[in-house]
C-alpha cells in the first residue's frame, strides 16, 4: 500500500483533489479516458473505462481511506465497492455541481445512496451541509484548502489597474454582463482566462478593447497572471456556489470580486468586493475595487492567515478521525509557492 489515503477524480486536473491529498499526507489520482469525450452518445464508454481504471488503481494501492470527487457522482460507484470488499472507509468530496447541476439532479437518488453510506459528505458550506444531513448522512464542511501552486512565469501587465476574470465559461458566469460593466471602466485593463471556444460570438463581441482573451494558460502562466494583477474576479449567479478561482486569489494574496452570496461572504469576509452578478453590480463593484484597492490588498493577507488557521484545524480533525498521519499544517510563510506535480 502506498498511502493510507488516496484521493480518486474523474477529471483530467483538479486542484482541490490535489491539495487536500497532499495536506492530508496521502496520493491523488486523475483517471480520465479523453478519447470518448463527453457527448451522450460515448460518455458510457467513458465512465465503463474509468470505473476498470479506478478499480484497477484501488486493488494496486490498497489504501484504507478513498476520498472521490463528485461530480460525477457515478465515480463514487466503483470506490464504493472497493470499500465494501475492502473494509476501506469512504468519503465523498460534493462540489456543488453535483447538487445543484441540471445534468446531475437526476443522479440525487444514488448520491443519497451513496452518501449514506460514506463515512462522511465533505461539501462546501452549511447549506448543502444541511441537505446531506437530511438524508440521513454524515456531512463535513471543507471550504476550502491550501493550494499547491507551480512556480510562476512572470508576466508583464499594462501600466494602470489590471483585473483578471477566472472564467470556465459555463452558464452561471455572467459573461455578457462583466463584458458590459467592463465598458464603462476604460482605464482598467481586463484578462479573461480560459478556452473561449464556446463563447457565443454576440457575446464575444461586447468585447471592449480594454477586455482581453488570454486562452487557456498554462499552471506557471496562471500563477504570474494571477500573482501580477490586482485583483482577480470570480463570478456566478448560482447561489450556493463555492468560488475555486477566489480562495486560489486569497492564497496568492491577490484581492477578490465575487457575486454576494452567502457563502461567499462567509468565505471572504475581508480583501473582497461582493457583487450583485448583474452589469450595474460588477460595474459599481470594479469601481469601488479600485478606490480601495490598496485597503483590499493588505486585508487579503489577513483572510489568508484566517484560511490557513482555519484549514489547520480541519485537517487535523480529518486526520484523528481517519486515523491518518498527522501532517505539518501550512503556515502563513510555509505555504508559498511549491510545485504543483
Amino acid at each position: 500500500m502506498n498511502s493510507r489515503l488516496l484521493f480518486i477524480s474523474w477529471a483530467p486536473y483538479c486542484s482541490r483533489s490535489d491539495g487536500i491529498a497532499v495536506r492530508l499526507g496521502g496520493q491523488s489520482r486523475m483517471i480520465y479516458s479523453p478519447r470518448w469525450g463527453s457527448r451522450y452518445a460515448t460518455v458510457a464508454f467513458k465512465y465503463v473505462s474509468q470505473t476498470f481504471k479506478t478499480l484497477w488503481a484501488l486493488f494496486r494501492e490498497r489504501p484504507s481511506v478513498v476520498f472521490v470527487m463528485a461530480p460525477p457522482i457515478i465515480a463514487a460507484i466503483p470506490v464504493w465497492l472497493y470499500c465494501l470488499l475492502t473494509g476501506a472507509e469512504l468519503v465523498l468530496d460534493a462540489h456543488s455541481g453535483a447538487f445543484d447541476n441540471p445534468r446531475w439532479k437526476g443522479l440525487q437518488w444514488l448520491q443519497r445512496f451513496l452518501s449514506r453510506r460514506a463515512a462522511t459528505t465533505i461539501v462546501t458550506g452549511d447549506h448543502f451541509r444541511k441537505l446531506v444531513e437530511s438524508w440521513g448522512a454524515d456531512a463535513t464542511i471543507v471550504t476550502d484548502v491550501p493550494v499547491l501552486f507551480a512556480e510562476p512565469q512572470p508576466v508583464d501587465l499594462p501600466a494602470g489597474v489590471n483585473l483578471v476574470l477566472v472564467c470556465s465559461f459555463c452558464s452561471d458566469e455572467p459573461i455578457a454582463e462583466f463584458l458590459r460593466a467592463a465598458a464603462a471602466h476604460p482605464d482598467v485593463h481586463f484578462h479573461i482566462t480560459g478556452n473561449p471556444k464556446g463563447l457565443a460570438a454576440e457575446i464575444r463581441r461586447l468585447a471592449p478593447p480594454n477586455v482581453r482573451l488570454t486562452g487557456f494558460l498554462s499552471d506557471a502562466e496562471y500563477v504570474g497572471l494571477i500573482q501580477a494583477a490586482d485583483g482577480v474576479m470570480a463570478l456566478t449567479t448560482m447561489d450556493h456556489t463555492m468560488q475555486r478561482a477566489a480562495y486560489e486569489a486569497v492564497y496568492l494574496n491577490t484581492p477578490v470580486i465575487t457575486s454576494d452570496f452567502p457563502i461567499l461572504r462567509s468565505a471572504f469576509p475581508l480583501g473582497t468586493v461582493h457583487v450583485e452578478p448583474t452589469e450595474s453590480g460588477i460595474r459599481d463593484g470594479i469601481a469601488e475595487f479600485v478606490r480601495n484597492r490598496e485597503l483590499l490588498a493588505e486585508q487579503v493577507l489577513l483572510l489568508r492567515e484566517q484560511k490557513l488557521e482555519t484549514w489547520a484545524r480541519t485537517a487535523q480533525a480529518l486526520c484523528t478521525r481517519f486515523q491518518l498521519p498527522q501532517v505539518a499544517a501550512p503556515t502563513a510563510r510555509s505555504a508559498e509557492l511549491q510545485p504543483a506535480g
